[in-house]
């Protein structure tokens, strides 16, 4: 593999971020889902909602990476 075929951080980066908003968005549906059938089922919406928060911590870390604020 010559280094022109070969992907950027920034690259990967991206890609992994799309892919985290993906499972962001998946579990918002879920959370939502179980809300209404099974509103009372707090230790699952619970778990869902910490792995949501942790997710959006990963997401926010990542594009930092991406987009690193700079003071000049």
């Amino acid at each position: 593999m010559n280094s022109s075929s070969r992907m950027s951080e920034a690259e990967i980066l991206t890609i992994e971020i799309a892919v985290l908003r993906g499972e962001h968005r998946d579990l918002d549906l879920a959370i939502a889902a179980l809300q209404e059938r099974h509103p009372g089922d707090v230790l699952t919406l619970s778990r869902l909602k910490k792995k949501k928060l942790s997710l959006k911590d990963l997401i926010a870390r990542l594009e930092d990476r991406l987009n690193p604020d700079i003071i000049a």
